[in-house]
């Protein structure tokens, strides 16, 4: 499994993938965006934290010139339905010191700027990501802390969010049959989106 390269620059194509020779081997690598970029000119001695993905018709090596970027494209990968074309294009418009503030800030708007990610793929971002790359749970409903309510208002609460996010009638019910009669709503809500995530 490869780790790092570091060795010279040999090419760079338009599609964002480069050449890296190391002791006479060229590896072909495909980078991150900001990392294509930062790379420096053809010549120029370049290192490379890489993820090595494997798969049973094709082995890729994908370069990011900073580690946290490579934690967060790994992080995404784990995510339900991420392959690295949109953890890519994820890092692209957000990279990984503002992906956190999006994931801390619960900034579903944020994700869905990203080409491909609708309202449900978001949404389930949100809750898998947190933690996956170790973000706080922050409140952030605005009123001071948890807001204590009924079974039967709080489940209400999460049936109208999954609903605004396009969730059929049958994945709510199923999503939120054996919800907690007590809790925040937004708690509760993260642990629909689990149980929606886990059956897809």
């Amino acid at each position: 499994m490869i780790g790092s390269l570091r060795g010279t620059l040999i090419d760079r194509t338009l599609s964002g993938e480069v050449l890296v020779e190391v002791a006479g081997v060229g590896y072909r690598v495909v980078v991150s965006p900001s990392t294509a970029v930062a790379i420096g000119e053809v010549d120029d001695e370049v290192f490379l934290h890489v993820h090595h993905h494997i798969r049973e018709d094709a082995q890729t090596l994908y370069g990011f010139a900073v580690r946290d970027e490579r934690i967060a494209f790994e992080a995404l990968l784990g995510a339900h339905g991420v392959g690295p074309a949109l953890a890519l294009a994820i890092l692209s418009v957000h990279p990984p010191a503002a992906l956190a503030r999006v994931l801390a800030d619960d900034d579903l708007a944020a994700l869905c700027l990203v080409p491909g990610v609708g309202k449900k793929t978001a949404a389930r971002l949100l809750v898998e990501l947190k933690s996956r790359l170790d973000v706080p749970d922050l409140d952030t409903s605005g009123d001071g802390g948890d807001r204590p309510s009924g079974g039967a208002s709080t489940r209400s609460d999460v049936h109208d969010a999954l609903s605004g996010l396009g969730y059929s009638p049958e994945e709510i019910r199923d999503a939120v049959r054996d919800l907690p009669a007590e809790g925040d709503s937004s708690t509760l809500l993260r642990e629909a989106l689990r149980r929606l995530a886990g059956t897809r």
